[in-house]
C-alpha cells in the first residue's frame, strides 16, 4: 500500500488521507446500518438525549480496540480470522465461525433491505420495485474493476452518512440539554425500568462479528502489512470516531420525537420518517430517508463481503476484489446469493421483523464471545505476532472486554426471556 503522490502541500496530505482510508473506516461507519439507525432513533424517541448520546461516544474506544486487533492480526499474519482459527484451534472453530457468521449476516441483510426499501418508498416507489432496485444497486457493486475502485465507491456511499448530521441540526437541539447529558448522564425516573434493553442494544450496536471479519480480510485485500500498522490505526480510529458522532446525531434526531410516538420498541422506518415530517418538515424527513437507504446500502456491501471473504478463505477459493467475476465465481456467488435471499425474504407477508432483530442480536453475542476470545489470544501470541503482540495492559483491557461481552450476552438472553 503506497501513499506516494505527485501532489504537494495540503493537497498531498489530503490525497494521502483519502488513500489510506479503507477497511477500518468502512467497517466502523457501516456499523450504523439500517437496523442500527432505527435502533438509535428509537432510543432517542424513548429517552431523549439523556444517557445515550454520551454513551455512544464513549463506546468508540471499545469499537476501536476490537477493530484494531482484527486489523493488526491480519496485517501481520496475512491470514483471515476464520483460517487462523481453523489452523490453530481445529476445523470445528473454523466452520463454527463461518457458519454462524453467514446465518447472522443473512438476518442482518434482511434488516438492511427493509431500511433501504423504506427509504425509496419515500419517493413514492412501490415496495416490490424498491426492493428490486436495492438488489440491483448492491449487486452492481461487483461489476467495477479492482479493489481500489470498489473501495472508493464504498467510501463515497459512506460519506453520505453526513445527512444525519444535517437532519440533527434541523431539529435545533438544545446545547444546554446536550451539555447537561454529559454532566449528569441522567435518565428520566419514570423510564429507568425500561433502560436495560436499550443499553444492551446500544452496546451491541457498537461491535458486530461481521465488522471483525470484514476489516481483517479487507486489510489483506488492500495490501496492508505490518509496515502500515500506523496507517491502519489512523483509518480505524477515524472510522470509529465518525461512527460514534453519526450515531449520536441519529439519537438527537429521535430525541426530537421524544414523547410524541408510542410503542417505541416496535417502531418501523415508516413510523420514524412519518414522525420526523412533523418536526423537521418534509425535506428533513426525506433526507433522513436518504440516510436510511444509504446506511442499508453500505452495510449490505460490507456485510455480504464479510461472508464472502470468510467462506472463500476457509475453503481456499479465490477471494480478492481485484479478481473479476469469472476469476472468483464462488466468492462473488456468495456475495450475490446472500443478497438475493435477503431481498426475497422481505417480500414474505407478515415477516416477524422484531423476532428477526432479537435473534440477530442474540446470535451476534453468541458469535462474538468466542471470536473475541480468539482475537485476544491470537494477538497476544508471541509466536504468531512477534514484536506486534498485544502489550500486557492491552491484554488486561482485552479480557475485560470479553467479560463485558459475556455479561451483555447473558443480559440479552434474560431480557429477551422476560419480554417473551
Amino acid at each position: 500500500m503506497s501513499l506516494a503522490s505527485p501532489k504537494k502541500g495540503v493537497r498531498r496530505y489530503l490525497w494521502s488521507f483519502w488513500i489510506l482510508l479503507g477497511p477500518g473506516f468502512l467497517a466502523a461507519l457501516a456499523d450504523n446500518d439500517a437496523g442500527g439507525v432505527i435502533s438509535y432513533t428509537a432510543t432517542g424517541v424513548q429517552f431523549g438525549i439523556g444517557l445515550f448520546v454520551p454513551l455512544v461516544l464513549c463506546l468508540a474506544v471499545l469499537t476501536f480496540t476490537v477493530q484494531e486487533m482484527s486489523m493488526r492480526l491480519s496485517a501481520v499474519t496475512q491470514e483471515g480470522i476464520s483460517r487462523l482459527a481453523q489452523r490453530r484451534y481445529g476445523k470445528f472453530w473454523g466452520y463454527y465461525h463461518v457458519t454462524t457468521l453467514a446465518l447472522e449476516n443473512l438476518l442482518t441483510l434482511i434488516t438492511e433491505f427493509i431500511g433501504m426499501s423504506a427509504g425509496l418508498e419515500m419517493l413514492g416507489i412501490p415496495m416490490w420495485i424498491a426492493d428490486l432496485l436495492c438488489l440491483i444497486f448492491v449487486i452492481s457493486f461487483v461489476v467495477f474493476t479492482g479493489y481500489f475502485t470498489k473501495e472508493r465507491i464504498a467510501l463515497v456511499i459512506g460519506a453520505l452518512n453526513v445527512v444525519f448530521l444535517v437532519v440533527a441540526g434541523m431539529t435545533h437541539p438544545s446545547l444546554e440539554a446536550i451539555g447537561r447529558a454529559f454532566a449528569t448522564w441522567n435518565v428520566p425516573g419514570s423510564l429507568r425500568g425500561d433502560v436495560t434493553w436499550f443499553v444492551i442494544a446500544t452496546v451491541g450496536n457498537a461491535i458486530a462479528p461481521w465488522m471483525i471479519f470484514f476489516q481483517g480480510s479487507g486489510a489483506i485485500d488492500k495490501g496492508v502489512s505490518a509496515r502500515e500498522l500506523r496507517l491502519g490505526r489512523i483509518d480505524t480510529a477515524f472510522g470509529c470516531i465518525m461512527q460514534a458522532v453519526i450515531a449520536a446525531a441519529i439519537i438527537v434526531c429521535g430525541a426530537s420525537l421524544y414523547g410524541h410516538l408510542q410503542h417505541v420498541t416496535s417502531l418501523g422506518p415508516s413510523d420514524i420518517i412519518g414522525g420526523l415530517t412533523h418536526t423537521v418538515g418534509r425535506v428533513g424527513a426525506t433526507l433522513f430517508g436518504i440516510g436510511l437507504f444509504d446506511a442499508g446500502f453500505l452495510a449490505s456491501i460490507t456485510v455480504s463481503l464479510s461472508s464472502s471473504w470468510s467462506i472463500a478463505e476457509l475453503f481456499g477459493w479465490s477471494k480478492s476484489l481485484n479478481d473479476k467475476v469469472r476469476q472468483a465465481p464462488k466468492f462473488y456467488a456468495i456475495y450475490a446469493g446472500s443478497l438475493v435471499i435477503a431481498a426475497l425474504a422481505i417480500l414474505v407477508p407478515h415477516l416477524p421483523l422484531n423476532l428477526i432483530s432479537i435473534v440477530t442480536q442474540v446470535m451476534g453475542g453468541v458469535l462474538m464471545t468466542p471470536l473475541l476470545i480468539f482475537l485476544v489470544l491470537m494477538t497476544s501470541d508471541r509466536d504468531l505476532m512477534g514484536p506486534y503482540r498485544t502489550k500486557w495492559w492491552g491484554r488486561i483491557w482485552g479480557w475485560a472486554m470479553v467479560g463485558l461481552l459475556v455479561a451483555l450476552t447473558l443480559a440479552t438472553l434474560v431480557q429477551t426471556a422476560l419480554q417473551a
